[in-house]
């Protein structure tokens, strides 16, 4: 008697939050995981849960923003696998910043790891998808994707861009057995906020978008959910016998998501005009169910 492989994944930036949360949910699950990382020396914390944990993560040394390394990672991954069942396009950065005030230079790196980098990696894994007319791709968005949260000009255009790729690709790969998720996180336990406290206001024109986006992450980093809660979700919708395009999770994802989508421009631009910032709280908890009041 036989019996069949695991199914293979690969998750990348696997080294915290969301990518590590995932990686080590699917190794639970009977995958074989590979985590991307841009470096060995710093998968520490990984390694340790994965042993915790009594699971295997594969690490690959990879960085998504180089045409090369890309390549030879993905090189690595299918000298020990004949396949690649599912790539989690996880690896991410953010960039906070007025479409003003932001640098060209910081959308192109906004760009080249949050949506290029992960065309590298869907342009790695298709072929084999292909050929064998079955495979998932999830690309991790951000609710961000689809509201244009305020002085996080460069992630916001990044994320609304990985938003269309990601419906494209579902189009061009439905016919060929291959199926795209989009995950879009509200705010969820990670150390990209560790990271990601720039304000540029060099005008000082801006002080009231800055003090109305690190609002929303204050209240956010209080209630953000685990990122357990999101690797769960990831391998119920690359398991599911009734699948869906978008999944909107985290803290706030869903509401802020379902309430853009009641909320017509006029709206939108009429609540940003707000020069008071209770006004502009009220406004947002109106239109989100979302408190930034006390935050």
């Amino acid at each position: 008697m036989t019996t069949s492989s695991p199914q293979v994944a690969v998750v990348t930036g696997a080294n915290s939050g969301i990518g590590r949360a995932t990686a080590l949910h699917l190794a639970q699950q009977g995958y074989r995981v590979f985590g991307t990382v841009r470096s060995l020396d710093k998968a520490g914390k990984l390694q340790a849960r994965a042993n915790e944990l009594g699971v295997s993560v594969e690490l690959i040394e990879l960085d998504v923003a180089d045409d090369a390394s890309v390549q030879r990672g993905f090189a690595d991954i299918f000298r020990t696998t004949d396949r690649i069942d599912v790539l989690v396009n996880n690896a991410g950065v953010g960039g906070n910043g007025v479409v003003e005030e932001s640098t060209p230079q910081m959308y192109h790196d906004a760009f080249n790891v949050n949506v290029v980098g992960a065309i590298r990696c869907t342009q790695q894994v298709l072929p084999n998808m292909r050929e064998r007319k079955s495979g998932t791709i999830v690309n991790i968005t951000s609710v961000v994707g689809k509201f244009a949260a305020v002085a996080q000009a460069p992630y916001v255009a990044s994320k609304w861009a990985f938003e269309g790729v990601s419906e494209e690709l579902a189009q061009e790969v439905a016919p060929f057995g291959i199926r795209v998720v989009i995950i879009e996180p509200g705010v969820t336990k990670s150390s990209i906020f560790a990271k990601n406290i720039d304000a540029p206001n060099q005008s000082g024109a801006y002080d009231a978008h800055y003090r109305r986006m690190f609002a929303f992450y204050a209240a956010g980093i209080t209630n953000a959910t685990p990122a357990e809660d999101v690797g769960a979700l990831i391998h119920h919708a690359i398991t599911t016998d009734t699948p869906q395009l978008r999944y909107a999770c985290s803290w706030a994802g869903p509401e802020i998501v379902a309430g853009r989508d009641k909320q017509s421009d006029n709206d939108w631009v009429a609540m940003a005009a707000s020069e008071n910032d209770s006004d502009y709280f009220n406004a947002f908890k109106t239109a989100y169910g979302v408190d930034l009041s006390n935050s």
